[in-house]
C-alpha cells in the first residue's frame, strides 16, 4: 500500500519528533511505501492530500489534531483514497469516537490492521464536516477557545466558564423529518460522531456508518441544571437529561433570526441565518479498529479514561525518539 504521511508539527502539546521514522520503520516491513510531508500552515493538509489522491496514493495518514484530520478528510471524501488517523491533538474527537487510542504508536497499530470501512460525513451549507456541527453555546465556546494562545483541556474549560457568564439562548426553527420545530435553545448540535473530543459525549449513540445524523437540542436551564448537563456529557447519560431532546435524520434545516457564530468540528466561523445540513453515507474510507464496542453509559467513558492513562504512561516510558 502506498501512503502519504502528513504531519502537523504544532498540533496538540506532544512532540512529533521521530514520528516520521517510527511510521516508516513500522509499516515498510509490512509492504507499505511511505512518503512524508509536514504542514506549515492552514489548509496545507488539504492541498497535500488532494495531490496524493491525484498521484494515486491508496492512503493518507493524518498525524495531528481534529483540524489536521478534517483538512485531510475534506480532500479524501468521495474518493478511493483511505484516511488513517494518528491522533496528536487536544480533542481528537473523530479518533475517540472511532475507538482509535489517542497515542501516536497506538494510532499506527490501528492502521496496521488495514480494516478500511466506508464512513459517513456531512455537509453544512456545502462545507464538509466529519464529527460535530453546532450553533449556540458550543459555537460561542469554540470562538472563545480559538482566541486563546494556549490549547488543551484547561483552556477549553476556562473558555466554557467565561462564555457561560454572558451567554443568552437563541430562537431556532428546525425543519426535520417533515416537521417544523421552533425552540429557544441553549444549543443545537448536529452530530455525525458521538463526541466533541476529550470524551465529552454530545450524542452518545451516534454512528459514523448508519447514514443518519444525530441532533441534540439542549434547552435553557438554571445554573444547577446546566451544570448537570455538563456532568452528563462526561458520563454518557446526556440523553436521559430533562433538558435534552434528540432525533435522527439524514438531513435538516436550521433557521435563526440573525447570522452569526457556528462551529464545524470545533472550528469557529460565521454563517447566515439559514443552515442546511446533509449526511453523505459511506463516502469516506476510514481505517478503524477491527474490534468495536457498543456505547454504554459510565462504562465507555471510564474505559476511555483508562485508555488515555495507558497511552500517557507509554509516552513517558517508551518515547518515539
Amino acid at each position: 500500500m502506498k501512503a502519504l504521511l502528513i504531519i502537523n508539527p504544532i498540533s496538540g502539546t506532544s512532540s512529533k519528533e521521530g514520528l516520521d521514522k517510527y511510521v516508516t520503520d513500522t509499516l515498510t516491513p509490512l509492504g507499505w511505501e511511505i512518503d512524508v510531508a509536514f504542514t506549515q500552515g492552514h489548509n496545507e493538509a488539504t492541498r497535500l492530500a488532494r495531490e496524493a489522491v491525484a498521484a494515486g496514493y491508496q492512503a493518507v495518514l493524518a498525524a495531528g489534531g481534529d483540524g489536521t484530520v478534517n483538512e485531510v478528510a475534506a480532500a479524501l471524501r468521495d474518493t478511493d483514497t483511505s484516511l488513517g488517523i494518528i491522533p496528536c491533538g487536544s480533542g481528537n474527537g473523530l479518533a475517540r469516537h472511532a475507538g482509535i487510542p489517542v497515542g501516536m504508536r497506538e494510532g499506527v497499530e490501528v492502521i496496521k490492521e488495514k480494516n478500511i470501512v466506508p464512513a459517513d460525513y456531512m455537509t453544512v451549507n456545502g462545507l464538509p464536516c466529519f464529527c460535530t456541527f453546532g450553533v449556540g453555546f458550543d459555537a460561542a465556546v469554540s470562538a472563545a477557545f480559538a482566541r486563546h494562545k494556549r490549547r488543551g483541556k484547561f483552556t477549553y474549560l476556562k473558555s466554557t466558564f467565561e462564555t457561560y457568564r454572558k451567554y443568552k439562548p437563541e430562537l431556532y426553527t428546525i425543519e426535520v423529518n417533515g416537521e417544523i420545530i421552533s425552540e429557544r435553545a441553549f444549543l443545537v448540535a448536529v452530530c455525525n460522531a458521538s463526541q466533541y473530543g476529550n470524551n465529552a459525549y454530545i450524542a452518545p449513540h451516534a454512528s459514523i456508518t448508519d447514514g443518519l445524523l444525530d441532533v441534540t437540542v439542549i434547552h435553557n436551564g438554571n445554573t444547577l441544571t446546566t451544570a448537570l448537563v455538563g456532568v452528563d456529557l462526561l458520563t454518557g447519560m446526556l440523553e436521559k437529561n430533562a433538558l435534552i431532546d434528540t432525533l435522527r435524520t439524514p438531513e435538516l434545516k436550521i433557521t435563526r433570526t440573525n447570522p452569526g457564530a457556528v462551529h464545524i468540528d470545533g472550528e469557529p466561523m460565521e454563517l447566515g441565518n439559514e443552515i442546511i445540513i446533509k449526511c453523505h453515507p459511506g463516502k469516506l474510507k476510514l481505517f478503524l479498529p477491527t474490534k468495536q464496542q457498543d456505547f454504554t453509559p459510565f462504562i465507555t467513558p471510564i474505559s476511555a479514561l483508562l485508555s488515555d492513562l495507558r497511552v500517557m504512561i507509554n509516552k513517558i516510558v517508551n518515547p518515539l525518539n
